[in-house]
């Protein structure tokens, strides 16, 4: 079946926040880690039969929901997901912010892995912790893990919990089993508590492959939750749909009460069909979705070399956002990306969101049009030049 991802759809007018959030006529926003690609088609169909029948009462989440995670994982990743494990939760934040309120107190440590999601920031500082930044080390264009600087602050007594971005937002990299492993073994030494959120799992390319942290084994799985969801993949974000698992109970019925404690228990009747159609009918949609994703990353690569080669492109091996170093030509990353919005009409995401370990960078996502997107790298050429 072919899908036709070149469709432009305007989405002005429509409450979005990636274009809508600022008026001017003229805008280009590659900022906001949505899509601008309709959904699959079995979603869609799933969506308007719900639609159709025209009542939207209370409704709980069915076995089909359950079969369908379970499936997926096993699936994609070789990895069985059991269902007493499985929470359903309205969105991968609350799952974390429920996860850090109940497996950590006010004043505790909590590691993250800079440059990070900026949300992992917010939550943390929401809740009455501390950010302790574990910085990824960085040499010309690659990324890798500083495991003696992670041993040193695990060891603080202070330190509960360690958040990891997996595959990581937003430098694109799939962390391999071995880093992965030599995470959680520093983690089981300090008794440090693994929250690892995979909302990107299913957007890996080409021979990189996706290694969820449980998978590792039963003394690793029973010390961590895991935080996933369709709505990257198959562009639900706004459907607020997710779901989080551990293999310990204990863990599990944590995180559990906080969030029923937040009123958080049923999830949204049109995002329990979405997910059920996402991972059940639209796999052969999203394996066409990443080879046109992948094509844009390597159109915004040969056009970066072309036209801006002082600016690095770090490689994409997962996510649609792709990490721009543009150290060489800015000491601001917060300048920069005003300046580009200003002057260019182009958003895009300042490095500095994702902590100290971002300065002088900026993210630029490219899950949209190749055509839109060529008018989004001509007007950073313009900002840049």
């Amino acid at each position: 079946m072919d899908f036709n991802f070149d469709e432009i759809t305007d989405r002005r007018n429509t409450h979005s926040i990636k274009w809508d959030a600022n008026p001017s006529a003229d805008l280009l926003p590659l900022w906001i880690a949505d899509m601008d690609f309709k959904s699959a088609p079995a979603i869609l169909e799933a969506l308007q039969k719900r639609l159709y029948h025209g009542i939207f009462g209370y409704t709980e989440t069915p076995p089909l929901f359950y079969n369908a995670v379970t499936n997926w994982w096993k699936k994609r990743y070789n990895f069985k997901v059991e269902k007493e494990w499985l929470v359903p939760v309205p969105g991968v934040i609350m799952a974390l912010s429920a996860a850090i309120e109940s497996l950590s107190k006010k004043g505790d440590k909590i590691i993250l892995q800079s440059p990070v999601y900026n949300h992992f920031y917010m939550s943390i500082l929401n809740s009455g912790r501390e950010i302790l930044e574990n910085k990824l080390l960085y040499d010309n264009g690659n990324y890798a893990i500083d495991f003696e600087d992670l041993a040193q602050k695990a060891s603080q007594p202070d330190v509960k919990l360690m958040i990891i971005s997996n595959p990581h937002n937003p430098v694109g990299k799939v962390w391999s089993r071995d880093e992965l492993q030599k995470i959680g073994d520093i983690c089981l030494q300090n008794n440090l508590i693994v929250i690892s959120d995979e909302i990107h799992a299913d957007l890996v390319f080409g021979e990189y492959v996706h290694i969820p942290f449980a998978s590792l084994g039963e003394i690793y799985s029973t010390n961590s939750v895991t935080l996933g969801s369709p709505s990257k993949s198959f562009n639900l974000a706004g459907l607020q749909v997710g779901y989080f698992f551990s293999q310990n109970n204990t863990l599990k019925t944590a995180v559990d009460s906080s969030l029923k404690l937040m009123g958080m228990e049923l999830l949204n009747l049109f995002a329990i069909e979405a997910l059920i159609a996402a991972y059940e009918e639209s796999e052969q949609w999203l394996d066409a979705l990443k080879v046109y994703i992948y094509q844009n990353y390597l159109l915004l690569k040969e056009f970066i070399e072309t036209h801006l080669p002082t600016v690095k492109v770090i490689p994409l091996e997962s996510t649609y956002l792709v990490w721009l170093d543009c150290s060489a030509i800015t000491k601001s990353s917060d300048e920069l990306a005003k300046q580009l919005l200003d002057e260019q009409q182009l958003w895009i995401n300042s490095g500095t969101m994702y902590g100290s370990g971002g300065e002088g960078f900026i993210r630029i996502n490219i899950a949209t049009s190749a055509k839109v997107l060529q008018s989004g790298l001509e007007r950073l050429k313009k900002g840049l030049s």
